[in-house]
């Protein structure tokens, strides 16, 4: 092969190339990585560049498939290959993460373009499989005179099915169904553990527990808590929580007075409502 073959690189390869290289930076790089192009790069790397890649160095002629079937295809084995090398991560050091994916996935599309490249440079020219993009979908696919009629809509139909079946997954990614909304609301003992509360103390002696909220109500919440010492309030705080996030305080109160049976309580409100939305209290005994 001719080094000036290098001047004759086909674009769809280097278009192939070049999406892959960008997609690294803004996958990986804040604040580029917050940012819309992350997924518009991300999305063509996982579903369809390894697989037009893997295509392109299998059939490098123009009359090995058309442009429909290499684009199916395209979709097909990149959704098959990406869960692969995927797997075969998950058996090394590197684990399933990002970057390790990110890596493995360029690699494999890169290499496998290059290969596409120096496949079709050893085919005349007249032969080689050539993307034009002034007709690509029009000359190619629709008013193509070697495909019937009925083969061209059975192909296009093929193509939407699997875009159609590829947004659906990113849409149910992006936004996951709701479950029941709930707010977890607990108290522990000193050590952490749901024990050892001070049930029994003596007059004057402190007591300490552990207070905890966690915001399932897949929106923000503002919660107002309150305890109580056999119905006199000894403590108070609001706490703003995003949702999945958590809140932990320890909390020490001290017993005043003798007898049996006195009720520590902790309310717990929600949104700025009157009505108690969680209550929690223990029974203490003191001498």
């Amino acid at each position: 092969m001719k080094l000036n073959t290098f001047k004759h690189f086909p674009k769809d390869l280097a278009l192939v190339i070049l999406f892959t290289l960008l997609c690294a930076p803004f996958a990986l790089i804040p604040p580029l990585n917050e940012t819309p192009i992350r997924i518009i790069l991300g999305l063509p790397l996982v579903l369809f560049l390894p697989g037009y890649s893997l295509i392109a160095a299998l059939f490098p002629r123009k009359g090995d498939l058309d442009a429909i079937e290499r684009i199916a295809l395209s979709f097909g084995l990149s959704i098959a290959i990406t869960p692969l090398l995927g797997l075969a991560l998950n058996y090394t050091p590197f684990g399933i993460r990002l970057s390790p994916i990110l890596i493995v996935l360029s690699v494999f599309t890169i290499s496998l373009a290059i290969g596409a490249f120096v496949r079709r440079s050893r085919i005349p020219e007249g032969d080689r499989f050539v993307v034009d993009f002034k007709d690509f979908l029009l000359a190619q696919v629709f008013f193509s005179k070697k495909k019937k009629c009925i083969d061209t809509i059975l192909s296009v139909i093929l193509i939407i099915s699997i875009i159609l079946a590829i947004a659906m997954t990113v849409y149910v990614i992006v936004t996951p169904k709701e479950g029941e909304k709930f707010t977890e609301f607990y108290v522990l003992g000193p050590n952490g553990k749901a024990e050892e509360y001070p049930t029994n103390l003596t007059v004057g002696e402190e007591g300490d527990v552990i207070i905890g909220i966690v915001n399932h109500e897949y929106a923000n919440s503002t919660y107002q808590l309150e305890v109580r010492l056999n119905g006199e309030v000894i403590g108070e705080k609001s706490i703003d929580l995003m949702y999945n996030e958590s809140w932990e305080t320890p909390f020490t109160f001290r017993a005043t007075r003798a007898g049996e049976d006195q009720k520590l309580e902790f309310l717990l409100y929600k949104g700025g409502e009157k009505e108690i939305y969680r209550s929690l209290h223990l029974w203490m005994s003191v001498q």
